[in-house]
């Protein structure tokens, strides 16, 4: 098993040959993916070692001490925290080489085309369709797998502006239950028949986009799992997902809370014994919220995340609107200003990087994206607490057939 001295001296091996300040940061990243210093806990070859998912943490604290550049994880998380443990789990050997390390380094941003406007929270409703031409020896089909031809239309897509790949969900077949002819695939952005188009949001920005699909050929090479299992895969799309919200890193009195923490400090005049207890139960709420979600990440050190992410996700939902809502009232008339209502297409949310009224609109959000809060209080219920399923009068019935 590798040990933490041993990263450590990979790790110094890397820096001997790649001098952070004097090597591009990028191809600083692509040598370190090489070295297994990017994810450890992946195989050999795929930019790890195999090692203990927990000792990344050594490495990282030994790059960042070196000055080494990062990956900008807020810009490509979703490759990060959905696309790339899919892959890993479900792809072939020559996926798993093509996607992770221009994933990993950057350099090909990926989003999430499942949603639809159609299907609302209930997932597994997908209308968009996919039909398989089957390849020939002479080319028909493109080739010996053959392709997928794609229709529909996905919403809520967060960075397909930006993305060149997309994990996508669609149907492939109509006539079994909703939930089993869901097939799961890798979507080239820039290919024929992929529209983007800005979805202006509350704050006036257009972070999120909706994706009209047209005649989209995506080979069948680029399938992901078995036909007809989409929806099984998609459940460890989604738990990652759910860690990846709810479950990151924040130091104590950190994010929100702490800036809502300094405000409190600042503006001696608004205080209140009111405002003071629901500070106090805010800082509690955010401890507890970053404790759990370092539980989570051990977790994920052991294996894969269960339902048990929908809580943090849940939690961190509720936790930023209280928390938004209450600097906003602490700053009174300060708070409601919002400076810019322009157009733009944001690369990432930066809650702490702007002002209280942006966070405070932004927040709302929160419990639409990665499953509504209602979804959310269903796995809860059902899948951690074991209490009775809700009753699914389609769960039987062939897509085709259901109301909707």
């Amino acid at each position: 098993m590798t040990t933490a001295e041993e990263l450590r001296t990979r790790t110094a091996d890397l820096l001997a040959a790649h001098d952070p300040a004097a090597t591009e940061p990028l191809e600083f990243l692509r040598a370190r993916f090489d070295a297994g210093l990017a994810w450890v806990h992946f195989p050999p070859g795929l930019g790890g070692l195999g090692a203990p998912r927990a000792l990344q943490a050594v490495v990282d604290a030994e790059l960042a001490a070196a000055g080494a550049p990062d990956n900008d994880p807020r810009r490509i998380g979703i490759g990060l925290g959905m696309a790339a443990p899919t892959v890993l789990r479900f792809g072939t050997e020559e996926q798993k080489q093509r996607f992770l390390r221009p994933l990993w380094t950057g350099e090909e941003v990926w989003c999430q085309l499942f949603s639809e406007p159609g299907a609302g929270s209930d997932l597994a409703a997908l209308a968009t369709r996919a039909v398989h031409e089957a390849g020939d020896a002479e080319g028909g089909g493109d080739g010996p797998g053959g392709h997928w031809t794609v229709d529909g239309q996905k919403v809520w897509t967060s960075s397909a502006h930006l993305a060149r790949w997309a994990i996508l969900l669609a149907r492939t077949d109509p006539d079994v239950p909703k939930h089993q002819g869901i097939s799961y695939f890798v979507c080239d952005m820039t290919d024929p028949g992929v529209d983007v188009r800005p979805l202006r949001q509350l704050t006036g920005e257009a972070e999120f986009n909706e994706v009209f699909l047209t005649g989209v050929r995506i080979p069948d090479a680029h399938r992901l799992g078995a036909v007809g299992e989409g929806w099984k895969i998609a459940q460890t799309t989604l738990n990652n997902e759910r860690v990846a919200i709810g479950g990151h890193r924040t130091p104590r009195e950190g994010g929100l809370i702490g800036l809502l923490a300094d405000v409190w400090r600042e503006q001696p005049g608004a205080r209140t014994h009111e405002l003071h207890q629901r500070l106090l139960q805010g800082w509690t709420d955010a401890e507890v919220l970053r404790l759990t979600a370092e539980r989570l990440r051990q977790q994920l050190a052991v294996g894969q995340p269960g339902p048990e992410g929908a809580a943090a996700k849940l939690a961190f939902a509720r936790l930023a609107q209280q928390l938004t809502g209450l600097e906003v009232e602490l700053l009174a008339e300060e708070g409601l200003g919002y400076g810019d209502w322009t157009m733009s297409r944001p690369e990432l949310v930066d809650f702490t990087g702007r002002d209280a009224g942006y966070r405070y609109l932004r927040a709302k959000g929160n419990s639409i994206e990665g499953g509504s809060s209602e979804i959310l209080r269903n796995i809860i219920a059902e899948r951690v607490l074991g209490l009775p399923a809700e009753s699914r009068s389609d769960k039987d019935v062939p897509w085709k057939e259901s109301a909707r």
